[in-house]
C-alpha cells in the first residue's frame, strides 16, 4: 500500500526552482559568497536573492555572523539546513547522473516522481497525495516529466479511457534518490 502522505522535505525542497542546487552548493562548499554562487550556479542575481530568502524563511540558510574577512563565506548552512543540504546533494547528484540541469525541476516535478516511485500511478491518486496542488499543475508537471524523458503514460483502454503513469529508469533513478 503506498503511502498516503507527501514527504514534507521534498515539498519544501521543490518550493523554488534552485533550492536543490543551492542547498547542494552550499554544501559541497561549506558556504559561499554570492557572487561566488551566480557564478557557480548560472543564474540571475534577481533568482538568487529570491531562493536565499526562501532558504532563510525555511530556516536552512543564514548570513555568516563573521562575515567581513575576504576568505570568509557570505551565506552558511544552518544546522537544520545541513540535514536538507545532504538530501539536496543526493538529487542533484542524481540529476546530474540522467543527465537533467540544475534547476531543471519544477515545483511539483520531485513530489511527483517521488509520488509514482510509491506506487501512485493515476491522476487522481497522485492529486490526493500532493493536496495543495491544482489539477493543472499536476497535469503540467506531468507532461514536463514525461518531455524530459523521466514518466511514461499509458493510455488504458477502458469506458471511459484512463491514464497510468509510471517512470523510466532515468526517473527510477531520481525517485531512489528523492526516498533517501
Amino acid at each position: 500500500m503506498p503511502s498516503s502522505l507527501p514527504d514534507p522535505l521534498l515539498l519544501q525542497l521543490g518550493s523554488h526552482r534552485w533550492l536543490v542546487p543551492l542547498l547542494a552548493d552550499l554544501a559541497a562548499h561549506r558556504g559561499a559568497r554570492f557572487v561566488e554562487l551566480i557564478h557557480r550556479l548560472g543564474l540571475p542575481r534577481d533568482s538568487l536573492t529570491r531562493t536565499l530568502e526562501a532558504a532563510a524563511t525555511i530556516g536552512w540558510v543564514q548570513r555568516n555572523p563573521g562575515h567581513g574577512h575576504p576568505l570568509r563565506p557570505e551565506y552558511i548552512l544552518t544546522q537544520t539546513g545541513s540535514a536538507a543540504a545532504a538530501r539536496a546533494g543526493t538529487i542533484a547528484a542524481a540529476q546530474t547522473a540522467i543527465g537533467l540541469p540544475p534547476g531543471a525541476a519544477t515545483r511539483w516535478s520531485l513530489p511527483l516522481v517521488a509520488g509514482i516511485g510509491a506506487g501512485h500511478d493515476r491522476f487522481n491518486a497522485l492529486s490526493r497525495l500532493l493536496v495543495p496542488a491544482t489539477p493543472r499543475a499536476l497535469s503540467q508537471g506531468l507532461s514536463a516529466l514525461g518531455k524530459r524523458g523521466l514518466v511514461r503514460r499509458e493510455v488504458i483502454d477502458m469506458r471511459p479511457p484512463t491514464s497510468r503513469y509510471d517512470l523510466t529508469r532515468s526517473g527510477q533513478l531520481l525517485a531512489e534518490a528523492c526516498a533517501v
